[in-house]
């Protein structure tokens, strides 16, 4: 044993070195973060979290396991620990806010094995106010496959969680001990009311995504679940395994940069061509209707249309192929002059977007980027990736770099979650990974979707507006608060709706073909924005109600939704001092003889006022707040 381990002693503010035990410390001293070299009295790797002094992660095993070779995480000397403090500043592209703090200590300790065949391995390990992550990093020769890794978080109690066995299903409130077998990432556990954790993984780029399962023999375990094996021929480190920490569900949702932190910087030098923005989808792939989706575009402030999957064919049949415009007959009976499109709408100062399969996509990928780059369009939407094995996971990171050399921006749908690395490639703006609108998810699903699922990033949520399914899921206003609560760069509005110049019985989605009616409502997604200065929640309580405040300029845009009936005072103190603004409040009045039913009413306020917000059951509320002098 490294004989510093053998001695008590303190050797700096951020590390505690003990007889078999490393303690690390956030900034704040709150959280403390210890590594064993024993774990119930057997030799080996452990880690355990504490916050405020109470446990967080009780003594939990770490590891990895190879093929036909012996585990990693038995009879290990510590050789050598580096540390460092970082606190710095980073300015996104674009985010929730236009900078981010990333303060943590780090240290990286190397370990090696006392028997046969003494390998060499270090755990580099962050300890930020906001949580605590840490990987492992391999040397090795010669080709390695990680079989299993044996991480695991070890809970005292049976807490109440929120668990979902997939990118898109249902949340439901569980128990620890309910937790199915590849339960998906982040996977957020209340431990009291003031004590909330989120579990999950960081900068995945080219290894196995990891989920979580059960312990067979322990329900109070969870252990990581990786989708396959995962191989190198050289030296690797993995994706980062975090614990998040806040006293709130809410406050939980606001550090979501703490994920970002954990990857490369913007890796592309010249990001001026990336531009976020509200998109409208096309259904009915047809001349007619692109050039009215870009007529409507222009004049209520869009900034994409987006063509969907048959422009190109049928996206399920191996015989399509994304490098010509040939129109699905299923969907549409055309015809579509794409070119035609394009050229409209950058007249317009509209850009066009295209949706590609990933059939397409595998055998297409390096000729339709320059093609489409030669055709002047804007950005693709990945669709029906596929996702989990490690080749699944590094050909699409790969897809996103090669997007970004021919200044491509990109939306992935269906089940990619994302781990952060629109930080490194910022070209890569949303992705799905999400029960968006496609589902019709009610106000109850919503509110779990905010505050677990939009820990990890952007989601492309499809929101609609004039629809029938709005109704069903909870109410208009309910819908531009969703706007506002649910984060994404590109953010798709008028899902399954089309401008009334479009033709009505060509193409469709949804099951329907409704029309946008030119009404005052409008004005709400005419002045939204997609990307902010500040973001702040509120309030919230996962799956019942949450408010989040986003600020872009001087302009604050608040959005709140709740499930049952509620009435709270929402104080406005988030506002500049002594100066006055407008507020103009979207809210719900069923009395109305409105088709959307929607109250439109302005007033006066200040960092002063307190609004009293009255909600029905699944209703909600947008409130754009402008300075008077604007």
């Amino acid at each position: 044993m490294n004989k510093m381990l053998l001695v008590l002693c303190l050797i700096s503010s951020t590390l505690i070195l003990q007889a078999k035990e490393i303690k690390i410390l956030s900034p704040d001293k709150k959280t403390e973060l210890t590594f064993s070299t024993s774990l119930n009295n057997e030799n080996r790797l452990s880690y355990s979290i504490s916050w405020q002094g109470s446990p967080i992660i009780a003594n939990s095993p770490l590891g990895l396991e190879f093929e036909n070779e012996k585990t990693l995480s038995e009879d290990l000397d510590v050789l050598s620990l580096k540390e460092k403090t970082v606190k710095e500043k980073w300015k996104p592209v674009y985010g929730e806010k236009d900078n981010y703090l990333d303060h943590y200590n780090e240290v990286t300790i190397q370990f090696k094995e006392r028997k046969m065949p003494f390998r060499l391995f270090s755990m580099t390990s962050r300890v930020y106010n906001e949580g605590v992550a840490f990987k492992y990093n391999v040397l090795t020769d010669k080709q390695l496959t990680i079989s299993r890794e044996l991480t695991g978080f070890k809970f005292t109690k049976d807490y109440p969680s929120w668990v979902a066995g997939s990118a898109q299903s249902k949340y439901r409130k569980a128990r620890i001990s309910k937790t199915g077998n590849g339960t998906e990432r982040p996977y957020v556990i209340e431990m009291d009311s003031d004590r909330f954790i989120a579990l999950g993984e960081a900068a995945l780029v080219d290894h196995a995504r990891m989920k979580f399962s059960r312990a067979p023999k322990d329900s109070l375990l969870l252990v990581t679940a990786m989708d396959g094996k995962a191989i190198y021929q050289a030296n690797f480190s993995t994706p980062w395994r975090y614990v998040m920490i806040a006293e709130s569900a809410g406050k939980l949702l606001e550090n979501n940069h703490f994920i970002l932190n954990l990857n490369q910087a913007n890796a592309i030098k010249d990001a001026s061509w990336i531009k976020p923005g509200k998109v409208i989808r096309e259904v009915t792939l047809t001349t007619t209707g692109g050039k009215a989706c870009i007529d409507f575009a222009a004049r209520h402030h869009l900034q994409y249309v987006e063509f969907d999957a048959g422009w190109y064919g049928h996206e399920y049949d191996d015989a399509s192929s994304a490098l010509a415009v040939n129109v699905d007959p299923s969907r549409s009976p055309g015809p579509l002059a794409l070119q035609e499109v394009i050229d409209y709408g950058k007249s317009k100062g509209v850009g066009v977007l295209l949706y590609v399969n990933q059939r397409a996509l595998s055998k297409e990928l390096d000729t339709i980027l320059p093609l489409f780059q030669s055709w002047g369009v804007k950005g693709l939407k990945y669709g029906f990736v596929n996702v989990g094995s490690q080749r699944s996971t590094s050909w699409l990171h790969e897809a996103v770099r090669k997007a970004a050399d021919h200044k491509m921006m990109i939306d992935i749908h269906d089940e990619y979650r994302p781990t952060g690395y629109s930080r490194t490639y910022p070209n890569l703006l949303t992705q799905e990974g999400i029960r968006g609108e496609e589902e019709s998810p009610d106000n109850h699903q919503v509110l779990i979707t905010m505050f677990t699922r939009m820990i990890a990033g952007a989601g492309d949520f499809t929101n609609c507006y004039f629809v029938p399914r709005v109704n069903e899921m909870g109410s208009h206003a309910s819908q531009m608060a969703k706007a506002i609560c649910i984060y994404s760069p590109w953010q798709f509005v008028y899902w399954y709706d089309r401008p009334s110049a479009s033709p009505i019985k060509k193409g469709g989605a949804g099951s329907t073909a409704s029309v946008i009616d030119e009404i005052p409502d409008l004005g709400f997604y005419d002045a939204l924005p997609t990307v902010w200065n500040d973001t702040k929640v509120i309030n919230g309580e996962i799956g019942a109600y949450g408010t989040i405040a986003r600020r872009t300029g001087n302009n604050w845009f608040v959005g709140t939704l709740t499930d049952k009936p509620i009435s709270f005072n929402l104080p406005l103190n988030f506002l500049d001092k002594n100066k006055q603004y407008e507020a103009t409040v979207y809210a719900d009045n069923a009395s109305l003889s409105t088709t959307t039913k929607l109250a439109i009413r302005q007033m006066k306020v200040d960092s002063s006022t307190v609004l009293n917000i009255q909600l029905l059951e699944k209703n909600g509320q947008a409130i754009i707040i402008r300075p008077l002098n604007n």
